[in-house]
Parts: structure tokens; sequence; C-alpha cells
């Protein structure tokens, strides 16, 4: 069996392959985790295999550490694959380093088919064409020498590249499960580099070996590729193999005219997390950029999403990155979340000193009240310490509080707050609406003062009766005190 048989031998056949191939270039953008993610459900809507490959030719770009990050953002969004090059599997290397050897041999391959060339123009002679008109395709110079130039210049050891041989005349048409079936005239397409003259791939010779080596039958990449399909496609059809299912996604926009982008602070998916959002938030909210379910459901867990997800429903039109959408999404997935649960993430934020606090019900007491983790601690830092405040907030419309009536409720409840041996919630509470009913006034009167005094805030989670039983006894009465003082 030759090389090129054995390595076809190796093809897993008829199974749903996608694969996830990013570039070791830095963090996660999200249309970085929503091609993951889509690739992902393909393949589980299809009971397929969901490939991780590493896309590290282009050295220039590669970043320290920028693969411990997609390892690391798709184990949080539970992205899990079958094969990688963490785990191994039957089509291995799965990063494209590793691979070497077989671009060249598939190159060499190309050119004995008539559908590639070396080409051996300097980078001064590329520069010049570039300079006359900067428009220009490759003239396709070297394609015209002869076996015999070729011969010498090898022999002379002048370094060269292998380019792709686009037919002259012609069309080419090609395929997309989104945007149909587009055809565009041979003469437009440049005969693209295949081989650096280092010996590396580039990214439009790779990705189409390593997909028929590892038998992919669904490609989801950006629409930024549509352009480029032609030129696969002729590769593949100069090859003999069978043409993938193109999946090619419209971008995600920061708004209608500008593409989210790190250099103008749109936030990656890192970014994102460290603002406080959930990840399974995030997953499901990228999963609508530019996907739709059908019907009014908009939140799904990822089985959720695997059991509706369909080609069929990816748009043609760019998606916006609705950042207030998100923040919707992701107060409904805390709001939704188990108290334990949601105790175990909001502790990080918290961040509370006093050892005598319970957490547990500060955070019972926030979590129906903040839409993303980093909420918290602003919300609920009155705790460790009474903040200086203005006193005009005593004085509330609504609840027809005055500077005057607000120091003699405060002084009403400060005995009743001494004398109470329950300082429980229940305790505090039936205190608290025994003296408002003994004096005949409204709720407000009594507990807005309270709150006041108990938190210097006018926003707070919870009222004056979950406050005071937090705080406990000995710290409400001091506050309170602390009011009348500052009222007197």
């Amino acid at each position: 069996m030759d090389y090129f048989a054995e390595m076809e031998a190796r093809i897993p056949k008829n199974e749903v392959r996608t694969r996830f191939a990013p570039s070791p270039t830095g963090y996660m953008h999200v249309g970085n985790l929503r091609t993951a993610l889509y690739t992902y459900l393909i393949a589980r809507n299809l009971g397929g295999k969901f490939l991780l490959r590493i896309e590290d030719t282009d050295q220039d770009r590669f970043v320290e550490g920028a693969t411990d990050v997609i390892y690391k953002t798709m184990k949080e969004c539970s992205l899990k694959h079958d094969e990688g090059p963490d785990i191994g599997g039957p089509v291995g290397p799965y990063v494209q380093t590793e691979r070497r050897p077989i671009y060249g041999k598939y190159a060499e391959l190309l050119i004995e088919k008539g559908a590639a060339y070396r080409c051996f123009c300097t980078k001064e002679r590329l520069e010049e064409l570039h300079a006359a008109d900067p428009t220009a395709k490759y003239d396709g110079f070297c394609s015209r020498l002869s076996q015999e130039e070729i011969d010498e210049k090898l022999a002379a050891g002048i370094p060269y590249v292998i380019r792709q041989k686009i037919p002259a005349e012609g069309t080419t048409t090609f395929s997309d499960a989104v945007f149909g079936d587009i055809t565009v005239p041979n003469e437009t397409l440049d005969d693209n580099v295949l081989i650096k003259s280092d010996g590396l791939p580039t990214y439009n010779f790779a990705n189409v070996i390593d997909d028929h080596l590892m038998g992919i039958t669904h490609v989801v990449r950006g629409s930024e590729y549509l352009s480029s399909a032609p030129k696969y496609n002729l590769l593949y059809q100069a090859f003999g193999w069978e043409i993938p299912t193109y999946v090619h996604c419209s971008p995600v926009m920061r708004d209608s005219q500008h593409k989210m982008s790190k250099r103008h602070g749109d936030p990656s998916y890192e970014d994102l997390i460290a603002e406080g959002y959930l990840t399974e938030a995030v997953v499901n909210y990228v999963a609508l950029l530019g996907w739709s379910p059908g019907g009014e459901q908009e939140i799904y867990d990822l089985d959720g999403l695997v059991k509706a997800f369909d080609i069929k429903g990816i748009s043609k039109s760019p998606a916006v990155f609705d950042k207030t959408k998100l923040t919707w999404m992701n107060s409904e997935y805390i709001k939704a979340l188990p108290a334990d649960e949601f105790y175990t993430r909001a502790l990080p934020y918290i961040g509370l000193n006093n050892p005598n606090l319970d957490l547990k019900a500060i955070a019972a007491l926030v979590q129906s009240r903040c839409e993303v983790l980093t909420d918290i601690h602003d919300r609920v830092d009155f705790f460790d310490e009474l903040p200086d405040y203005d006193i005009q907030m005593y004085v509330h419309k609504k609840m027809k509080t005055t500077l005057e009536n607000s120091l003699e409720s405060l002084n009403a409840v400060l005995p009743i707050f001494e004398a109470l041996e329950d300082w429980s919630e229940s305790g505090v509470h039936d205190a608290l609406f025994s003296l408002v009913e003994k004096l005949g006034v409204k709720n407000g009167l009594i507990l807005w003062p309270v709150r006041v005094a108990l938190s210097g805030k006018q926003m707070t989670p919870g009222g004056a009766v979950e406050i005071a039983a937090i705080l406990g006894k000995e710290e409400s009465i001091r506050r309170l005190k602390d009011g009348i003082a500052r009222l007197s």
C-alpha cells in the first residue's frame, strides 16, 4: 500500500464528523466561540464526532498560552471533543505543525496532477507586481517555466513556494448550506500559495488536506472565507475527493456597521466571564447570534440546543452583539440557579470581611436582584461597614417620610430593638409590624427610615427586616443610634 492509499485507509467512513480548528493567536473572541458551538451542535445533533484541531502554521501570529485558552474555554463551555491533540484519535496528529510532512507529499502529488507548480519569484519581483497594480493577482509567470528551467533552479537551491494552478477559463461553482450555490469566473481567482518557502502550508492548503484526511463532513467557518471556497473546491476536484458541506456564518457585529474587534474594546469570552456573566448564559446567547430555533423560546441549556439545532436556522444576515440582551439572559440564568449553586458562584464576588455575617443569607438576598455576578459586591458592601450618607435620603415622597418623622420613627424603634430577644427575621418582622399597628401608620413610615439607618443606601437587596436580621442585634442597634444622631 502506497503512502496516499495508507492515509486514505485511516479515514473514518459513514459518520458525521465536524471540527473546530482555531489558531492559537490569542483570546477566544465571540465569533470563535460561536464557530466552536455550531460545529459541536451539528455533530451532536446528527449523532456524529466533534474534533479539535490546532491550526498553528502561522508561526508569526502564534501567542504563547493561547492553546491553553482554547482548551480552558471549551471545557468551561462543555464543548467536549471526541478527538484532538490532548486525547488523540485515529487520524492524528491534530496539530498542524506536527503534520508538516503530510502537506509536502500532497503538494508534490498536486504538481504531478498539473494542479500546482513551484514558484521561484523573488520577494522583490512580487513587490514590483503589486506596486504596478495593488489589485492585480499573481501573473502566473512560474507556471510557464519549462521542466529544464525548473530543474536548473532546484539544482541551484533557489527558494520556492508551491502555488495552486487555477484554470484560466471557465467557472467554479460551490454550494453552501447558508448562502446556496455561488458561481465565480476562474479568471478572478489567484494562484494562491499552498506551501510557503519554509515548507509550512498556508491555511488555504492545510485545511483542505486535513479536512479530507480527517473525514470532515461539515465545515463551519466565517463568511469571510466564502471567496476562498472556489479555490478549495478546485483542490478537492484535483485530488478527486468528496467536497464537505460548507456552512458559512455571517459575522458578529458590534453595531450595524462594524464587526466586533478586540482592538475596539469588544469583549472576548474570558472578558465576559470576568465581567460576571455565567458561562451557560454566554453559550445560550452566542448560539442565538445568527441562528434561530423558531418559536418564542430563548432560554436553552446545551442539551436543548443540541436537540433544537438545525443548519437551516442559520441566517445570512450579520448578527449584532446586544449586551443588553445578554445581560437580561444572564439575570434569568442567575434567578434560575439553585440557592446553593448561586451561593458557590457568588461567594468570590461578595467580598465582605466581617466573619460574623451569614454570607449564605446575603447571597439569597441578592440572587434575584443582580444581573451579573460583579453587581454583587457594590450591592452588599454596606453589611461590612455603614457608608457615610446624606440625611436627605430619609426624605421619601412615596413613603411620606421627612427628616422630622424619620427621627421620630427611629426613636420609636430603638427601645423595641433593644428589648427584642428573638433576633431572627421573623422576630424582627413581628416587632416592627407590631409597632406599625400600634402607631396606626403606613408601613413605609417606619420601615424606610430603619432601612436607611441600617444600610446608608437608597437601593438595597431586601428591606429593613432582612437587613436587620443579617446584621444582628448589636450592629443594628449601633446603626440605629448613628441614624438618630445624624438626624438630631
